[in-house]
């Protein structure tokens, strides 16, 4: 099963929508969210900052802030074509 993360942080109104868009698409397109939260993790907070939301699909960085449906499709078909 291909693995969407989601890098966010509390309260962050563009994770929210991110998620959303997700959630729309998820069981048709066949992949699982999982949500990270940077905040705390002095790690993922220099690494990302204010870019979140930061979506992966199986640990490979598609996007930064806003999730584009159409862009998304095409990246998880053409990731599913080279496993």
């Amino acid at each position: 099963m291909t693995v969407v993360t989601v890098y966010s942080r509390k309260n962050c109104h563009l994770c929210d929508v991110a998620i959303e868009s997700l959630e729309s698409v998820k069981a048709t397109l066949d992949f699982e969210i999982e949500k990270i939260f940077i905040d705390g993790d002095d790690e993922l907070t220099s690494k990302y900052g204010e870019e979140v939301p930061v979506t992966h699909i199986d640990g490979i960085h598609h996007d930064i802030f806003r999730v584009d449906l159409e862009r998304f499709r095409s990246s998880l078909e053409k990731h599913r074509q080279h496993q």
